[in-house]
């Protein structure tokens, strides 16, 4: 029943990011306190063997209906890069500035699903920030925790934020955690 929730942070800003930041956070409080809502539902949906629809569903229904973001957008390409991103859900600030929103399960760290989102976030030329919605724990079949993918995300996360040699090019990453602790 628990929304974990984690922020970082590029260590240095220009006082327009800040200002940017500042909206992005207020959105952020709104996701969380919506998902802290919805936290039955989720924990219902999140079990062993279960599809990843039902949580991707759940917020969708959550970012899309309640907070305005859209839904798999087609992102700039950057010159070079090959890809163009195409996120979960997308929410823009204005131009050339936005919001990926990422709703992981069970490859979130195996599959390195959070690496992935992050890569699309620093080289999206229309997103400087992220928001990951990880599980807290994913499950055995015995109901035993198999694995706590939202410590090992912000743990990983946070090696991209606070030392300017290892910044990358997103201003803030917001993580979430979903579902049952234990």
């Amino acid at each position: 029943m628990s929304i974990e929730y984690k922020r970082f942070q590029r260590a240095v800003i220009t006082p327009a990011e800040s200002a940017a930041s500042r909206k992005v956070d207020e959105l952020a409080h709104r996701l969380r306190d919506a998902l802290h809502l919805e936290s039955m539902a989720i924990d219902a949906a999140h079990i062993h063997g279960a599809k990843s629809l039902a949580i991707q569903q759940i917020a969708s229904s959550i970012l899309k209906d309640r907070l305005g973001f859209d839904e798999e957008v087609l992102l700039t390409r950057e010159d070079g890069i090959v890809s163009r991103p195409r996120p979960d859900f997308f929410y823009r600030l204005g131009p050339q500035t936005g919001v990926i929103a990422e709703v992981e399960r069970g490859g979130t760290v195996n599959n390195n699903h959070d690496l992935k989102d992050i890569w699309k976030a620093h080289i999206a030329p229309d997103a400087q920030h992220l928001f990951l919605i990880v599980p807290n724990s994913n499950w055995k079949q015995d109901g035993g925790a198999r694995e706590r993918p939202y410590v090992r995300v912000c743990h990983r996360m946070g090696a991209f934020f606070g030392d300017s040699r290892r910044e990358i090019d997103v201003l803030t990453c917001h993580v979430f955690g979903y579902g049952r602790l234990e």
